[in-house]
């Protein structure tokens, strides 16, 4: 399967390609601010891409702003087109328009006009990743991108498995996370925050209807925070491990040590069966070293802690 890429829309296709406005009449100019923004940039001439290439060149000579002004202005129909694309994901698209501009900003920042790629093909890469990445941040007022597996799902979830039943595939989550490289578990989760199930959910929204409002959300919400006693013991206890860390990793060897730092220590730990890959060897192997560390970690804090050390066999 050929590898996808995303239309690119050079400039002398972009003058006819913007929403049209309303029909003034004789009137003054219309008040929505989206068409009021259309008939700014109407203002502007679009110039050819052989223009643009050498007002490009003249001005990673010279610098002048400018020249850079220009290269700016002629492509804001582009950020349009690029912004209404994504109008269904965000209302705003004035939102949209303003973060694509700073994208387009940025490439001809640092466009090269000497590496043969035209400025408008160059610059949608940019407008797209400013307004995906705005997008991204906005989406939900809890983030749903916080790691780079999040952020490939949320860009390419739904792209991935609209491609896969237009093929009469059933997008199960398992197909999904195998085609995206990621795990069954981010794609179960990433689907229910897109869904409408996942959505935000005000605490002070009553559970009642309007005759009876009843309780809200957040007074029938359980506390679960720990006393103070309990928060205290629990932070001695991790002060107590941190102190003594270093010694119980000396005390092991080099696939125990990178097993113990990579799948029990790490935020994002590999499963059992990336660490039996990466050592070349079952996954049940895997797991009974991951025993074994363990036990040597509960006998290495035993005096520490204050508790006995039972004897186990070895895995």
């Amino acid at each position: 399967m050929g590898k996808k890429t995303n239309k690119v829309i050079e400039p002398e296709l972009v003058s006819d390609i913007l929403p049209a406005l309303p029909v003034s009449k004789g009137l003054p100019t219309t008040s929505d601010p989206f068409h009021r923004y259309l008939e700014e940039i109407r203002r502007y001439v679009v110039m050819p891409p052989e223009e643009q290439q050498a007002m490009a060149v003249k001005f990673r000579e010279t610098g002048d702003r400018e020249l850079a002004k220009a290269l700016v202005t002629t492509n804001l129909r582009l950020v349009v087109k690029i912004a209404l694309e994504y109008k269904s994901a965000y209302s705003n698209v004035l939102d949209l328009i303003q973060e694509g501009n700073v994208g387009l900003m940025k490439a001809v920042a640092n466009y090269d006009p000497y590496k043969g790629t035209r400025l408008s093909y160059y610059a949608s890469w940019w407008i797209r990743s400013y307004i995906l990445k705005f997008l991204l941040d906005n989406f939900r007022l809890v983030k749903v991108g916080t790691t780079q597996a999040q952020k490939k799902l949320f860009y390419n979830l739904m792209r991935e498995k609209e491609r896969l039943e237009a093929q009469g595939i059933q997008a199960g989550p398992k197909l999904l996370a195998s085609n995206l490289h990621v795990r069954e578990k981010d794609v179960q989760e990433m689907t229910l925050r897109l869904s409408s199930r996942g959505g935000e959910v005000s605490l002070d929204k009553p559970l009642g209807d309007s005759e009876d409002r009843g309780p809200s959300q957040g007074e029938l919400l359980v506390d679960g925070d720990e006393g103070a006693d309990e928060k205290l013991a629990r932070d001695q206890l991790l002060a107590i491990l941190q102190d003594h860390l270093g010694e119980f990793l000396v005390t092991l060897n080099e696939k125990e040590r990178i097993l113990f730092q990579e799948r029990l220590l790490a935020e994002e730990p590999k499963t059992l069966q990336e660490v039996a890959d990466q050592f070349g060897i079952s996954r049940e192997r895997s797991r009974q070293i991951e025993v074994k560390v363990l036990e040597k970690l509960r006998k290495h804090m035993s005096t520490y802690f204050g508790i006995a050390a039972e004897p186990s066999e070895e895995a």
